[in-house]
């Protein structure tokens, strides 16, 4: 187990293990400003040893960008402000930090704060495929979204976050263009996944330069969907490359890999999960992440929001895949919840004293 507690070196990214927080919306940051209660969480997680935490997702300065009450967001001074009391507890504890840059697009519903009335923004308009029930995003729209993004990754630089994460999973904004159940375009936005993804490149290509060449910028995508568990946007290895190469050369550094339970092997006829599988493709670093440490995934297959309580699971064919080289960093969720000294128990070998998950714990922020 010890290939876990490793330092690594991700490019200019130093970490002091493999370990990472993966991010979950907390919704504790009123007035979407992170405050104290907020900062003292994060500070526990970086205390008990966690490597990289990667926070939970956090609204670039778009008028939509925000579909739930209460989250936090990278745009403004107040919010700057708050984030910045964040980092400097982060990093005094031994910690490095990046945040999760987040639009939520057409699954934003009017009424939510801040933005109003605003309907929620997407490429057809359809958070649910065949289901019209936002904006349909014009050009000038597309360019409005890609300069938040770009303003709040080089705002993110300046305030000493040490890298920034981009959102393109779980059926949110990014996502939404990717699937083409829910982007049915006829313009250059749409079409094939190439035509799809040109969005989430150029928006890509515009953070590399907001940021300049040597800061990291991860990419979090996934197959699966919040809309539809069984989605997915590849089939294959081959074209999974097709996908991810643009991305590379438009500037991610680390590809997140958002898959809901991380043993599962990605195609047949190979034991790699989705991280192991890019790592192999791209040649870039990745992270693993789905129920690590946990007997369950996070949701029930019965189309609920219903999170389910999990116990502790053994890492065996975690270590061993580590061990591997499969991937470089393992992002741990739930877990860090019920444990903010997860990483030191596991250390120490400490494993008995380890909390299950009850999803009451999500009641509360400690």
């Amino acid at each position: 187990m010890e290939n876990l507690f490793k330092p690594i070196n991700l490019g200019p990214l130093a970490l002091n293990n493999r370990i990472a927080m993966a991010p979950m919306t907390r919704s504790f940051s009123k007035g979407n400003v992170p405050n104290d209660l907020v900062v003292e969480y994060y500070r526990k997680r970086a205390e008990g040893g966690v490597g990289l935490i990667i926070t939970e997702g956090t609204c670039v300065g778009h008028k939509a960008a925000s579909g739930y009450p209460n989250v936090p967001f990278i745009a403004g001074d107040e919010a700057l402000a708050g984030w910045k009391k964040v980092v400097d507890a982060v990093h005094h504890a031994g910690g490095k930090i990046a945040p999760q840059l987040w639009h939520v697009g057409a699954i934003r519903k009017p009424g939510v704060e801040p933005g109003g009335d605003t309907l929620g923004f997407g490429p057809s308009g359809m958070a649910m495929p065949g289901k019209v029930t936002g904006h349909v995003m014009t050009k000038q729209d597309i360019a409005e979204v890609i300069e938040s993004f770009a303003q709040a990754a080089a705002d993110a630089k300046a305030i000493g976050f040490d890298a920034v994460e981009i959102h393109g999973a779980h059926g949110y904004l990014l996502d939404q263009f990717f699937w083409s159940e829910t982007n049915v375009r006829d313009d250059e936005y749409g079409g094939d996944l190439a035509g799809r993804s040109r969005f989430s490149i150029e928006l890509v290509a515009a953070v590399r330069k907001a940021v300049g060449e040597d800061y990291p910028i991860i990419f979090r995508f996934s197959q699966w969907k919040q809309q539809d568990y069984s989605a997915r946007l590849v089939e294959t290895a081959e074209a999974l490359e097709a996908f991810l190469a643009p991305l590379v050369t438009a500037g991610v550094d680390i590809f997140h890999c958002s898959t809901r339970r991380f043993w599962e092997p990605e195609f047949e006829g190979s034991n790699l999960n989705l991280a192991g599988w890019v790592k192999k493709l791209t040649g870039k670093p990745t992270i693993t992440v789905g129920s690590v440490g946990l007997s369950n995934d996070f949701l029930p297959n019965d189309g609920t929001a219903n999170f389910r309580d999990a116990e502790t699971a053994n890492l065996d064919n975690l270590v061993e895949r580590v061990n591997n080289d499969e991937f470089d960093l393992v992002a741990v969720g739930r877990a860090l919840i019920s444990n903010p000294d997860w990483v030191e128990k596991v250390k120490k070998g400490q494993f008995e004293h380890l909390v299950p998950f009850d999803k009451q714990q999500l009641m509360s922020l400690v």
